[in-house]
Formats: structure tokens, C-alpha cells, sequence
């Protein structure tokens, strides 16, 4: 029941709305909207006419200037405009007009109002633009030295001729005038009014002006009035402008503008709201059915909430705007799905992080008991090595041999403290404690440090060590720690690089840091194990051969140095041995 309600009331006040606004929109439109028309398009009539008025004051148009700027006037405005004196004579020749030039450089103009009232739609079917012949037969008035004609047939070429068939039956003084348009004034077809005469009409019920239109020229106001044309009734605006410039005597700008088509869009919008009131029935229809949705909806929502919260699964539960039961409901739904998911989350994050520390704690012990091992391994076979050599001198072994039993001894020892340095440094690398201290340097000066450090164990293989730097730029990284992965490498390509053979170090610069090799000649690494190398003890020889095999850490701890940069490395196979490879660019920095 109370859905129900609450769907009815939402009904009942949108179709009150609703026709309220129709009934709004039909009251203003029966009894507001020609009156609002009518005073907007003689407010505009009374601007533009101002306006027109002011630069023709301004400018002193010439006659020619003043004939095509009040034809632009007309059919801008769909009206008429003449310039008249304050006795109703009309003071320079009518807008639509045609300039001729002969050939001999004389002109005439033809004067077109009264011809485009009987052949207006023929006249301007020819298309007439300046550069066309055409031949004109009409009656000639030159008074005052201007060649002004009065056409009775216009032809043009290719085109029939326009007007009246036999021109000089209509008048005894028709002269043929050929020549070459310089000028055109004519009305567009859209805007042709078929009654010129209304503008003289008009002229002839006004003047000679009454003294209140007179006394309100004089005071240089413009009258503008509403006239219904005494022939067929229809409404027009009178607009009168008084014009003075200089010396001259007050002129009045007349115009007159058609509202016929006031009163046509008036009924066309009666009939449109006749036919937009039979389709609001259809949209209240619509409405129906768009508030039974609105009310339905939600507890739709409503239950799909609540089934994925008996699943479990809450997320993308929003609470429904609104400030009704629902949407107290759907806050409460909200607010309960946020705080089950959030305490499920809280569960979840310390089960993994648990889980987490577990399985760090057993690799952590896998990792020990494998190093552990590895380490009692390495240092047992020194050991055993001291162990006997301290007891064959301690029994009294022949003192010849006792320098050589004291040196392997040393030499045991610093193995063992070799080992011991690169556990703790591997050690300490694996603690996560080693913070970086990046700095830009030249990678090619570092190289030829660790070369020059190494210069005994090469001369000892007679080994040469060549550095080939192209478009060498700097890097940033830890200058200590990409040196000891220089010196790491170079040992392992000095152990494992054939007598008298180079080793060959090739240096490329980028914008965003360097790549290096080191590459030996020698036997080549199975490629199944090269992925190995980087292990903690590993050595290619099965026999862990102390001679070559060094500690085993070099290359774990180049591993881990490169991995704490984040730089890329790797190893590959050459034609003639084994390269190491690094680049020292690190993505997020030179993002």
C-alpha cells in the first residue's frame, strides 16, 4: 500500500506540473505572444533605421551610394525605404535600378521599380550581373544631364526578351539603349514584393503630415506607427526617421515593413500546440510507467545487495540517493557492507601476511641451512690444509720445508679471509640495510681502476685487457658497489680466460645511461647452466676446482648489487668464449 502512495502522489504532481506548464505555455502564446512579436520587430525596424540614419548623415552618400544602401535596407528588413522631403516628395530614384555603359563611355540609368511589379518574377529569372549586354527598350529622360530609363522590354542574350511584347505600342517615344551592366540592384526572389506601389500608397495617406508627426520630426524623434494597408487589410509598420546634415534641409527617411507574417506564425503555433496537447496524453502514458520504474528500481537494487552480501561479496554496493525509506534503507545496507568488508579485508591482509612471514621464515631457514653448509664446506678444505701444516711443524718437520708450510698456511689464511668477506658482504646485501649513495660518474675511469688493480693476476696469463668506449655518456648509480661488479667480473674472466688471450671491454652510451661487456676467450658455458652462475657456491667444475673456482660468491653478488639498482645483466656464449653483459639504465629514472 505504501508503494503505492508513494507512486501515485509522484504521478498526480508531475501531470500538475505538466499541465500547468502547457496551460502556461498556451495562455502566454493565445494573448501575449503577437503582441511581443510585433513590438520586437518594430524595435528592430526602429534600430536598424536609426542606424541607417546616422551614417547617411554621417557620409553624405551620393545618389548611387544612397539608391543600393536603401535597396540592401529592403531586403535586409523585407520592406521598403525611400528618402522623401517633408512634403511627401520622393527625393532621389527608386533602389532597384541597372547602370548601362556603351561602348562610346556614356551611361543611363534603368530605373526597375515599376517594371518588377508586372514582370518582377521574369525580370529576375535572367540572372542579371555586372559584365552582361543587354539591350533596353523604353522611354529616355535626361533632364538635368543624367540618362535615365524607363524600361518597357529588357533583353538579354540567349534569353527571351522580358516585358511588354510590343514596346511601341505602349509608348511613341521607346529608343533602344545596348550596352554593358556596371551596376545591379535587385531584389532576391525570396524577398520580391509583388506590390511595389505599396510604398508610394503609403506615401500618399501620409502626406501631407499631420502636425503632430510634423511637430515630432521637427523635434528629431522618429515616428513609427502600426497602418493597415486600406486594399487588402494587411498590417504593416511605418517607420519615419528625420534626417539632417549640414546645411541641408531635414529629410525623412520613410519605410515601410510588412507584419503579415506575424498573424501566420501565430496561427501556425495555435495548430502546433493543438497537435503538442494530444501528444501529452502519450507522455503522461510514458510518465506512468517511468514513476512505476523509479519506485520498482530500487528495491530491485535493494535485493541484489542483499544476495551478494549472503555471498559474501561486497563490493560495488552504492546506497541509493534519495531521502525517502529506501534510501535509508540502502544507507544502512551501505554502511553494514562497508564495515563486514572491511573487517573480511583486515582478516584476509594479516591470513597473507601471516602466510607471508611463514614462508619468509622457512626460506629464511632454507636459505641458512643451504649457506651454512655451503659455508662449512668452503672453509673445511683451508682448515684441513692448516690443520696439517701446523702439525708437521709442530712435529719438527725439516726446517728447509717450514718457510714453505708457513707460506701455504698464509696463503690458506687469506683464502679463509677472503671468504669470510665476501659471506659478510653477501650477508649484508641480503639484509636489505645497504642504502644506495647514487652519484653521475664516468664508467670508462672506474674500468680502468679495477684493470690497473688487476694488472698482476693478468701479467700472470699474460692477458691484456682492451676497452673499446663509444658515445660514452654518464651514469647514475653507487660509483662502490658498480665498482666491485666490475672487479667481480673482471676476476671471473681472468680465471677462466685462456693464456695470452685479450679481454675485450666495450663500453655504449645512451641518453639514459651506459651498457658494458666483458668478454673472455675460453671454453663456453652450456647454456642450461648459465642461468646457475648467479647461485651462492655454484662453480661450473663438478670438482669445485680451488685453483679456478674462487669462492663461488663473485657473481652472487654482482646478482644482488644489479638487483638493488635495477639494472639488467646476463651472460651469453661468444664464437670464441663468454661474455658478461650489464645495462646500467634504470627505467624508473629515466622515466
Amino acid at each position: 500500500m505504501k508503494t503505492r502512495g508513494v507512486t501515485f502522489k509522484l504521478f498526480m504532481l508531475i501531470v500538475a506540473v505538466f499541465l500547468c506548464f502547457y496551460a502556461m505555455i498556451i495562455f502566454f502564446q493565445l494573448f501575449f505572444f503577437e503582441d511581443f512579436y510585433k513590438n520586437q520587430k518594430m524595435s528592430r525596424i526602429e534600430t536598424k533605421l536609426a542606424a541607417f540614419s546616422r551614417e547617411y548623415a554621417r557620409e553624405g552618400w551620393e545618389n548611387g551610394r544612397l539608391l543600393r544602401e536603401t535597396a540592401r535596407f529592403g531586403r535586409d528588413n523585407k520592406g521598403q525605404l525611400a528618402v522623401v522631403t517633408p512634403d511627401g516628395y520622393v527625393k532621389y530614384n527608386d533602389p532597384y535600378r541597372l547602370e548601362l555603359k556603351k561602348t562610346d563611355g556614356s551611361t543611363a540609368d534603368v530605373t526597375l521599380s515599376s517594371f518588377l511589379n508586372q514582370f518582377g518574377s521574369d525580370l529576375l529569372s535572367l540572372h542579371l550581373h555586372a559584365g552582361d549586354t543587354i539591350e533596353v527598350l523604353g522611354e529616355l529622360d535626361n533632364e538635368g544631364g543624367v540618362n535615365v530609363i524607363y524600361p518597357l522590354s529588357i533583353r538579354k542574350p540567349g534569353s527571351s526578351a522580358v516585358g511588354y511584347p510590343n514596346p511601341q505600342e505602349q509608348s511613341a517615344s521607346v529608343i533602344s539603349y545596348t550596352g554593358v551592366v556596371t551596376e545591379v540592384e535587385l531584389p532576391d526572389y525570396k524577398n520580391l514584393i509583388s506590390r511595389q506601389g505599396l510604398l508610394f500608397l503609403a506615401l500618399e495617406e501620409w502626406f501631407p503630415l499631420s502636425d503632430e508627426h510634423l511637430q515630432t520630426l521637427t523635434g528629431g524623434q522618429m515616428v513609427i506607427e502600426e497602418w493597415i494597408e486600406p486594399w487588402t487589410g494587411v498590417h504593416n509598420v511605418i517607420a519615419v526617421q528625420p534626417v539632417k546634415s549640414g546645411t541641408q534641409n531635414m529629410e525623412l527617411l520613410f519605410s515601410v515593413t510588412s507584419l503579415q507574417e506575424i498573424s501566420e506564425a501565430n496561427s501556425a503555433l495555435q495548430m502546433f500546440f493543438v497537435y503538442a496537447g494530444l501528444g501529452g496524453a502519450l507522455l503522461i502514458v510514458m510518465l506512468s510507467f517511468v514513476l512505476s520504474r523509479m519506485v520498482t528500481k530500487p528495491l530491485i537494487a535493494l535485493d541484489e545487495s542483499a544476495k551478494r552480501m549472503s555471498n559474501l561479496d561486497f563490493t560495488d554496493i552504492a546506497p541509493l540517493e534519495r531521502s525517502d525509506e529506501f534510501g535509508s534503507l540502502s544507507d544502512s545496507l551501505h554502511v553494514l557492507s562497508h564495515k563486514l568488508d572491511t573487517t573480511l579485508s583486515e582478516l584476509n591482509q594479516a591470513n597473507e601476511k601471516l602466510l607471508e612471514d611463514v614462508e619468509n621464515r622457512e626460506h629464511m631457514e632454507r636459505l641458512q641451512q643451504q649457506f651454512f653448509s655451503n659455508a662449512s664446506h668452503e672453509l673445511k678444505t683451508p682448515l684441513s690444509i692448516i690443520k696439517s701444516y701446523a702439525e708437521g711443524i709442530r712435529d719438527g718437520v725439516n726446517r728447509d720445508k717450514q718457510d714453505y708450510y708457513l707460506d701455504v698456511i698464509v696463503e690458506e689464511s687469506e683464502k679463509m679471509e677472503t671468504l669470510l668477506q665476501d659471506m659478510l658482504y653477501l650477508f649484508k646485501l641480503d639484509s636489505g640495510t645497504v642504502k644506495l649513495k647514487k652519484r653521475w660518474f664516468t664508467l670508462s675511469d672506474k674500468i680502468e681502476e679495477v684493470v690497473s688493480r688487476l694488472a698482476y693476476p693478468m701479467r700472470d696469463k699474460s692477458l691484456d685487457a682492451v676497452i673499446i668506449p663509444t658515445d660514452e655518456s654518464p651514469v647514475y648509480a653507487d660509483v662502490e658497489r658498480i665498482e666491485q661488479v666490475i672487479y667481480n667480473l673482471m676476476v671471473n674472466a681472468i680465471k677462466y680466460a685462456a693464456p695470452g688471450s685479450p679481454i675485450t671491454i666495450r663500453i655504449t652510451g645512451s641518453a639514459a645511461g651506459a651498457f658494458f661487456s666483458i668478454e673472455n676467450q675460453g671454453l663456453p658455458i652450456p647454456e642450461r647452466l648459465q642461468s646457475r652462475l648467479w647461485e651462492r657456491f655454484y662453480r661450473l667444475e663438478d670438482s669445485r676446482s680451488r685453483e679456478t673456482g674462487g669462492t663461488g660468491l663473485g657473481l652472487s653478488i654482482v646478482k644482488l648489487i644489479l638487483d638493488l639498482h635495477g639494472f639488467t645483466y646476463g651472460v651469453d656464449n661468444t664464437a670464441e668464449g663468454v661474455r658478461f653483459y650489464v645495462s646500467l639504465i634504470n627505467h624508473s629514472d629515466a622515466e
